[in-house]
């Protein structure tokens, strides 16, 4: 068994900050990871501070990071690699002013400036060191000073009026070389802004190799990477990461230009053919081509200079294009030097410079060997999102929509039609707004009967919100049962006490009750004998005594109840057929029900449950009178009150009692089986709580549904008893 290699962790400053660059980044870190052979994990550090706090403390195996960075790690690194832009390993910084405000050194006292920061070498440190030799401190020129965070935020503000100059990187001191800078972080608005001033040079930021790394992975690295423009491998594109064109040995550095390149096979092939598909013009950056010298391929046949398994496909492509007269395209493999490479050619038709001479045909070949690769991952990463379960959205500041993968769009149908008034977006603002402090639940949101869990993390440049949408209904409704659970624990085990509290006070009521009854009846025969005039006004006491004593019976079965919500009583379990036991129940409460409702049955073959039979009887009256309550009697005619029994899909005893009444609110139904709990002024509130306690005793459930206007369901579901053993032959254990 191979023991996996340990990562090798690549932290990147943060003044990248755009959504671009993570993404660029991850590629980087896939090519590297190829090339190498040990996988390499790329990260953003949040701050400079943090990559410095990183490389200090040992934490971190290779770091792009600033000049000064690079110049103070210098020392204890095993080697660092400087950037080369425009073929220099320096570079200055710019000062930059509104066009339509020019100024000058002159003119900066009382200015605002709109630094990148506090450790960004040409957003902040060059400039400022400079303006201080210049006998201009910062603090003392200018009436306000704010850090951005990137490039892209500091002129933003500039072009916004917030700040009056800000400061960029150039490789040359001159305008336009910085206005070729300007037009990557703000685009067509570069001409808008004037560079004014220029610093003196300082070395290029870069690559620190620090000791984690074995000398092994550090040449590797280091060849990859100051090979990576020129390798023949078309990944130039990953260096605009860096904005860079390449890198150089710090150690190795001096005052002349570095030396060309020498690439290590053909990346471009350029190649114009007349009507005879001969080679008019042929070049190449090593004057190599699949494997073959190109360097006198003029005036011969392309297919003879290339050979066939190459020529003819560009033959053939350069032929269509030319009797088609527009241009094409072909991507196709070959083994080059014992190795499969993938090529896209690309075929143009050029018109002749004068009414003279012929047509020819440009072919432009490129090895996109690794791009094909690298192309595999990033639609890996692009798919992500859009093959992602669970919603994902991005928003910006004011709320409009960014994107929204089909998850999103099959969750929130109305997404884009409500826009910023749709409860997800609106809860997401607020959170951007406001902030999340430490340890703070994220926010959630209640749709259409789901529960959304919102994780939202802020976006630096461009500002926006991405979203992630967790579905937790499950887990809501979840901790609602669990909350209703300990709720009824508690009270139940309130009842319980109140219950025991008043059980022995409650019998010495009856009994004395009983008692009086006696005493005064005795008393009532002595007067009547006598034939007193007290004796018929012993009537009226003796009837009292008897209301007192019903409502005394009354409180005693509440009292019993009570005592059945905490704990089962005492009783005799046995297999007990269920549709005699709801017969019974019906037959109790037939005199109420004609008068409210029709009664329509559908009973089922149900298999026998293990209960005591007068506590099941219970439970079954107690369903009914209510369902039969629920009906009003003006409505007897239309109403109905239908009972089921069949049997579940694991062999449960299932018993169904609808009702056509007014049916429950969901605020209601919540609260359906709390002890106490009712909405009519004449109930206890004990009788569904005590269904719930004796249903759930004997291993059932009794779950309640209901509609406003249309009605309830009461459902039990109880387990089927266990068949009696099979007794074992007389004298014959198990052998």
């Amino acid at each position: 068994m191979t023991t996996p290699a340990v990562p090798i962790r690549f932290l990147l400053s943060p003044s990248l900050g755009e959504v671009k660059e993570h993404v660029r980044a991850e590629l980087f870190g896939r090519a590297l990871t190829q090339r190498l052979g040990r996988p390499v994990v790329v990260e953003l550090a949040p701050s400079y501070e943090a990559l410095e706090r990183e490389l200090v403390e040992g934490r971190v195996d290779l770091a792009w990071a600033t000049a000064e960075q690079c110049t103070a790690f210098e020392p204890q690194a095993r080697v660092v690699l400087r950037a080369v832009r425009a073929g220099r390993w320096y570079y200055h910084a710019a000062l930059v002013c509104r066009a339509d405000r020019p100024l000058t050194l002159e003119t900066l006292k009382g200015t605002r400036a709109a630094w990148v920061a506090p450790r960004s070498t040409s957003g902040h440190l060059l400039p400022a060191r400079y303006l201080t030799a210049k006998g201009l401190p910062p603090a003392d020129t200018f009436a306000g000073q704010r850090f951005h965070g990137t490039y892209r935020k500091a002129l933003l503000a500039v072009l916004a009026g917030e700040a009056d100059v800000a400061a960029i990187y150039s490789s040359h001191p001159e305008e336009n070389t910085v206005r070729a800078y300007l037009a990557e972080h703000v685009g067509a608005d570069e001409r808008r802004l004037l560079p004014f001033e220029f610093t003196e040079p300082t070395l290029a930021d870069g690559l620190i190799f620090t000791t984690r790394l074995p000398e092994a992975d550090v040449a590797a690295l280091v060849s990859i990477l100051t090979e990576l423009a020129g390798g023949g491998a078309g990944l130039e594109p990953l260096l605009g990461l860096f904005d860079s064109e390449g890198f150089v040995l710090s150690s190795t550095l001096s005052s002349q230009p570095p030396p060309p390149r020498t690439a290590r096979r053909a990346e471009y092939l350029a190649v114009e053919l007349d009507a005879r598909e001969r080679c008019m013009r042929l070049w190449t950056p090593t004057g190599l081509a699949f494997g073959r010298d190109v360097r006198h391929a003029e005036g011969q046949p392309l297919a003879a200079v290339l050979g066939p398994e190459v020529g003819d496909s560009l033959v053939a492509l350069a032929r269509a294009a030319r009797l088609s007269g527009v241009g094409g395209r072909v991507e196709y493999r070959v083994e080059v030097e014992g190795e499969t490479r993938w090529y896209v050619a690309e075929a143009t038709v050029l018109a002749p410079a004068t009414g003279a001479g012929s047509t020819t045909t440009a072919l432009l070949v490129r090895d996109v060997t690794e791009l094909r690769v690298l192309e595999e991952e990033l639609y890996r990463l692009a798919s992500f999102p859009l093959l992602h379960p669970e919603p994902l959205l991005e928003l910006g500041m004011g709320g409009e929509l960014r994107y929204a993968n089909p998850a999103a769009h099959t969750a929130f149908p109305d997404l884009m039609m409500r826009g910023t008034s749709h409860p997800l977006v609106a809860a997401t603002l607020a959170w951007g707004r406001r902030g999340a402090a430490v340890g703070e639940s994220p926010p959630t949101v209640h749709l259409r009967g789901q529960h959304w869990e919102l994780s939202v993390a802020p976006l630096v440049d461009p500002e926006g919100l991405r979203v992630f949408a967790k579905n937790v209904t499950a887990r809501k409704q979840m901790e609602a049962q669990l909350f209703k659970a300990d709720q009824m624990a508690a009270q139940g085990s309130l009842a319980a006490a109140v219950g025991h509290e008043m059980g022995n006070p409650l019998a010495y009521i009856l009994a004395n009750l009983g008692f009086a009854r006696e005493e005064v009846g005795r008393l009532k025969e002595v007067l009547r004998t006598q034939n007193h005039a007290l004796a018929g006004d012993m009537d009226d006491v003796v009837e009292a005594l008897v209301e007192a004593t019903e409502g005394a019976d009354r409180l005693k079965t509440i009292v019993q109840d009570l005592r059945m919500l905490s704990r089962a009583p005492p009783e005799h379990r046995e297999p007990v057929e269920v549709v005699p036991v709801l017969e019974h129940a019906l037959n109790l409460v037939r005199g109420e029900l004609h008068q409210r409702a029709r009664l329509e049955k559908d009973f089922r073959q149900v298999p026998p449950v293990e209960c005591d039979e007068a506590r099941l009887g219970q439970v079954f009256v107690n369903l009914l009178l209510n369902a039969v309550q629920a009906m009003s009697g003006l409505d007897a005619t239309r109403n109905v009150l239908r009972v089921a029994t069949s049997t579940g899909p694991a062999g449960e005893a299932v018993v169904e009692v609808r009702d056509t009444g007014v049916g429950m609110p969901p605020e209601v139904l919540e609260r359906l089986f709390e002890p106490f709990f009712t909405t009519r002024p004449t109930s206890t509130g004990l009788g569904l709580p005590v269904s719930h306690a004796i249903v759930t005793s004997l291993g059932g459930t009794l779950r309640a549904e209901s509609r406003e206007g249309v009605g309830t369901t009461l459902t039990v579901i109880l387990p089927a008893a266990q068949p009696p053993a099979t007794p074992s032959p007389s004298g014959r254990g198990p052998g």
